[in-house]
C-alpha cells in the first residue's frame, strides 16, 4: 500500500518519541451523575474519590497487579455552567486496543440507546459522543489495515488500502465490527487494562498560534496543517495525532470564563525527568508562566488551555 508520506514538520528539538497524554481533567457541575455515567455507561472504573473529587480509568493492570494510572479526574464545581463560542475541549479521545473492545463499547452505547455516532476514518474506527455535561468523547481504535490519511501541501488525504480515495469520515459498518463479539457476550464489562488517553482536540482561537505553542515551545512535531478544514494535528513520535487543534468556534475566540465546566488540564507525559527536563526549560526560556503542582508542573496554552507536565513515572 503506499500511502502519502504525512508532512512532518520539525523543528532542531522535538518532544521524546514515546511520549502520550495522560490523563484529563474536568470540571463538572454533578459529580454522582459523572460518576455513574463513566462507569455504568463506558466502562470506567472508579480509581478513588474524596471531597468532591475522584478519579477513574481502567482497573486492575495484567501485567502489574495494581490499580492503573487515572485516565479521567473529575472536580465538582457548584456554580459552574456551559459557555459556548470559546476556547477549550472539543474532545478527550479513548484508545481502546482492538476492534473487539470497541464492538464492546459501541455495543453498550446502543443497548442503553445512549446517542452517539460511530464513523470510520480508515486508519481509525471510533464513534463519538458527549457526556451528559456535554463534554465530547471518542472512542476509537487503530485500523491501519485500513488504509491511512495524510495533509500533504494543505490537503487532507484519506485512502483506502486499495488506494481509492476516502473523505475519511464514512459511516461505520457495524455489522461487520459486531461480529467481533461472541453470542450472548455481556456488554457490561470494563474497558480493558491496555486503554489510554489516545488524543485531545482542542478549539483554539489561532492556528499559527497554537503550533507556535505546541511544536515551536512543547516540541510536538506537525504532521500537517490544513486551513480549508481550520485544523492542525500535531504529535510524538510519528503518531498520526496526539493533540488536534482547531478554530471550528470562530477565528479569535475567548477563552471560557472562569467559572466554566468543562477542561481542566489534560497531562502530557514524558519517560523520564530529563525528557520532561527539556521541555520545562524551553517553557522557561520561552517565558511561559508557569506553576509546579504536585501532578506535574503546569502551563497555558496561548488560549488558556491547561497542559500539566509530567513523567509517566509520576503519574
Amino acid at each position: 500500500m503506499n500511502l502519502p508520506s504525512p508532512n512532518v514538520s520539525q523543528t532542531q528539538f522535538s518532544i521524546h518519541p514515546t511520549t502520550r497524554i495522560g490523563h484529563v481533567s474536568l470540571n463538572v457541575a454533578d459529580l454522582e451523575r459523572q460518576l455513574a455515567f463513566y462507569q455504568e455507561t463506558l466502562g470506567l472504573t472508579l480509581h478513588w474519590r474524596e471531597s468532591g473529587r475522584a478519579g477513574l480509568g481502567t482497573g486492575p493492570s495484567t501485567d502489574l497487579g495494581t490499580t492503573g494510572q487515572d485516565l479521567l479526574r473529575l472536580v465538582e464545581t457548584p456554580g459552574f455552567r456551559r459557555y459556548r463560542g470559546t476556547t477549550g475541549l472539543y474532545h478527550f479521545a479513548v484508545l481502546l486496543p482492538d476492534r473487539h473492545a470497541l464492538a464492546v463499547a459501541i455495543g453498550r452505547l446502543f443497548s442503553l440507546r445512549y446517542r452517539n455516532y460511530p464513523t470510520d476514518h480508515i486508519l481509525t474506527k471510533t464513534t463519538y459522543l458527549d457526556d451528559p455535561e456535554g463534554n465530547g468523547i471518542e472512542l476509537y481504535t487503530e485500523s491501519p489495515e485500513d488504509g491511512g490519511w495524510s495533509m500533504v501541501n494543505g490537503q487532507y488525504i484519506t485512502r483506502r488500502a486499495d488506494g481509492s480515495l476516502s473523505d475519511g469520515r464514512e459511516p461505520l459498518d457495524l455489522e461487520a465490527l459486531l461480529t467481533h463479539l461472541s453470542e450472548g457476550e455481556p456488554l457490561e464489562a470494563p474497558m480493558p487494562p491496555e486503554t489510554r488517553i489516545g488524543h485531545v482536540h482542542l478549539h483554539v482561537g489561532d492556528l499559527d498560534q497554537a503550533v507556535d505553542f505546541y511544536h515551536g515551545v512543547l516540541g510536538f512535531d506537525v504532521m500537517g496543517l490544513v486551513r480549508d478544514f481550520r485544523m492542525s494535528f500535531v504529535s510524538a513520535g510519528g503518531y498520526h495525532h496526539h493533540i488536534g487543534l482547531n478554530t471550528w468556534q470562530g477565528e479569535g475566540a475567548p477563552p471560557p470564563p472562569a467559572d466554566a465546566l468543562g477542561l481542566r488540564h489534560f497531562s502530557v507525559q514524558l519517560p523520564n525527568r530529563e525528557a520532561l527536563g527539556q521541555v520545562v526549560e524551553r517553557v522557561d526560556r520561552a517565558g511561559v508562566a508557569s506553576n509546579q503542582t504536585d501532578d506535574g508542573l503546569l502551563v497555558q496554552d496561548p488560549f488558556e488551555n491547561g497542559v500539566m507536565l509530567t513523567t509517566r513515572a509520576a503519574a
